[in-house]
């Protein structure tokens, strides 16, 4: 069955109420049709016959854009059950005026979104289903997984990053009859939000990519990282499979105690397990490898990219893919936005090279990045703009100086350091710099900055020089591109 005839509602009223364990208005009329075929949390999104379902954020509270979501058309609205306590003349007011709608008392709104997807994904009992999780690397392997994979199935993935308590429940309601296999990263930025969100999809096929030190700051170790990376294999039964990354230091551990069989991939694991052989790193220009003897050229740089394509191909060969088919998947790949672009432009005479790795920084994948910087051969000079790394708590100081420093060893001509965290960057620097090179300090990042920034390099840059940005997502370093590019109005978009 297509999506074009799929069924008029994605819950039925009796399924719905009993995931969310809900009621209705009391003294509500009861509506003559019970009919949903979007969800949203977020008003703006709202379209007609969409379930909204409003969120409790820390500064302000859903609820107070329920008008605005039954304007857009809301079918169906959940209400937290304080929320109902404080608002019961107001809330049968709006009820008793939209008598096409239901409203749906509930304890948690956010509990009952995450109820309610993980009931849509039991609807579809044969969708293979697949979680990928880690430090870093979980969008790329995601990607990577599903070019593969597409090549012999009909693949949903949830888009970007909507990876987290809210975005993983409303991207699985994605899930239509015709898709045979659901790729799913997840993210958390706090204490068990693997495991609720395991428990919507509950993975059979569960992927780690590492444990590093994103979100330290919040979870204290990265023994508690492991913990709660762990959570995302909760689900899986004995026919279930693990993909565990083998030099991981934390590999032994997160293969303890699980049902299921356990996949170890990496670039330590032998040829003769992995049919997977190592040609040659080229650089900007991507991976060359061998699988079962097929010739492979995996077009995204860095050789941290293999391990994520090394993670990819074991998923592939564990659903029975054949050599050629991953061939085709990975050689199709193209850039991810954000995530080690390779931007040729042109500024006045100079042609060079940007590497936009925009979309996080953690001290895991900023060194990865600056390795990378270290091991290209470019016809100029290496160049790095970076930005602070989010969420590292008391290990920020240190862990900024250590980049700081290592930015200087890899022999960086200029660098240009961007966020208050990046001061202690600079004093990293300081001791290890060359006579030869220089550096910038901004301890804003806003628009102003990102412009300052482009002109310094416009003026500094020469042909042949390779630009790394790399920084954490809230600083939007990629406005830099923009502003090279001519395009000076996204500077503060």
């Amino acid at each position: 069955m297509s999506s074009e005839n799929f069924v008029t509602t994605l819950l039925s009223v009796s399924e719905l109420f009993q995931a969310v364990q809900g009621e209705r208005i009391p003294q509500q009329k009861n509506c003559t049709e019970f009919s949903f075929t979007s969800v949203a949390t977020d008003s703006r999104k709202v379209v007609q016959k969409s379930l909204f379902i409003p969120l409790l954020g820390q500064t302000q509270d859903g609820h107070s854009y329920i008008p605005q979501a039954l304007k857009k058309g809301a079918s169906v609205v959940l209400i937290n059950r304080n929320y109902y306590r404080a608002h019961t003349e107001e809330l049968r007011a709006i009820a008793g005026a939209h008598t096409n709608v239901w409203f749906i008392i509930v304890e948690n709104t956010l509990h009952a979104l995450q109820a309610a997807a993980a009931a849509y994904v039991a609807k579809f009992p044969s969708l293979i289903r697949i979680g990928i999780t880690g430090s870093s690397g979980k969008t790329t392997t995601k990607e990577i997984a599903a070019a593969v994979l597409s090549s012999m199935y009909t693949v949903i993935t949830n888009e970007g990053n909507l990876n987290s308590e809210t975005g993983l429940p409303l991207s699985v309601f994605n899930i239509r009859p015709e898709h045979e296999i659901g790729i799913f990263e997840m993210g958390m930025n706090r204490k068990n939000e693997i495991g609720e969100i395991a428990a919507v999809l509950k993975p059979e096929y569960a992927l780690v990519t590492n444990i590093g030190t994103a979100h330290i700051g919040l979870l204290g170790s990265r023994f508690n990282i492991a913990v709660e990376k762990k959570k995302i294999f909760s689900y899986m039964s004995e026919n279930g499979v693990a993909f565990i990354p083998s030099d991981d230091d934390f590999a032994e551990f997160l293969g303890q105690g699980l049902k299921g069989r356990i996949v170890r991939y990496g670039p330590k694991v032998s040829e003769s397990v992995s049919g997977v052989k190592f040609i040659r790193n080229n650089g900007m220009n991507g991976t060359e490898f061998l699988v079962d003897g097929i010739r492979i050229t995996c077009p995204l740089p860095g050789i941290y990219n293999y391990t994520n394509v090394l993670a990819a191909i074991a998923l592939a060969k564990s659903l029975h893919i054949p050599a050629l088919k991953i061939k085709s998947g990975i050689e199709s790949i193209r850039f991810i936005p954000g995530r080690g672009e390779v931007i040729p432009l042109k500024i006045k005479e100079a042609t060079i090279t940007i590497i936009q790795d925009c979309y996080n920084a953690n001290p895991d994948s900023m060194a990865k990045a600056l390795d990378f910087i270290a091991s290209l051969h470019p016809a100029g000079r290496k160049i790095c703009v970076l930005g602070d790394m989010r969420e590292l708590g008391p290990s920020s100081a240190a862990a900024h100086f250590e980049i700081g420093s290592k930015v200087a060893a890899i022999g960086a001509a200029y660098v240009i350091f961007i966020g208050d965290e990046m001061a202690n960057a600079m004093e990293g620097f300081g001791g290890n710099k060359r006579i030869d090179q220089t550096v910038n300090y901004f301890q804003a990042a806003d628009e102003n900055t990102m412009l300052q920034a482009a002109e310094l390099l416009s003026a500094y840059v020469q042909n042949g020089d390779v630009v790394l940005l790399k920084g954490s997502r809230s600083l939007r370093l990629e406005r830099i591109t923009a502003c090279l590019q001519g395009k000076k109005e996204f500077c503060d978009g």
